[in-house]
């Protein structure tokens, strides 16, 4: 009598593999988290109740301390705050380019009202940037 065994193929997940795939992944999405908005310089702006949507052409920050950034680049006076946007406003397509004024509420109007001078003097509309959730 022949009396054979069926064999039975069990089929199993292997699910170690999975950890290291989730675990990389996760740390992708927290790397790519922190990365995605390099124009980030930590400011507490002014409130106000409505809103003006401009297309941002440059940014320039002023923070409590009073040093003016374009962009994140660090500039140190009027002319080479001029000279670093000067580049910056020649290079966009549109018709009226625009400065977007992101100041510290503690800065004094003097410091704004410079950086508008500067971008009128280069033919560049500016806004100022304020806080939407005023009080």
């Amino acid at each position: 009598m022949n009396i054979r065994r069926k064999l039975r193929a069990h089929t199993n997940v292997q699910t170690g593999p999975l950890n290291d795939i989730l675990f990389i992944l996760l740390l992708f999405f927290l790397i790519a988290a922190t990365l995605a908005n390099p124009n980030v310089i930590k400011l507490s702006q002014p409130r106000a109740k409505s809103d003006t949507k401009a297309k941002q052409t440059v940014v320039v920050s002023i923070d409590a301390n009073k040093i003016y950034y374009v962009g994140t680049t660090r500039v140190d006076g009027d002319s080479a705050m001029k000279a670093a946007l000067l580049p910056l406003i020649q290079k966009e397509q549109q018709e009226e380019p625009t400065v977007v004024i992101n100041a510290d509420k503690t800065v004094p109007l003097e410091y704004v009202v410079g950086v508008m001078r500067i971008a009128r003097e280069l033919n560049a509309r500016t806004v100022l940037a304020v806080d939407r959730n005023a009080q």
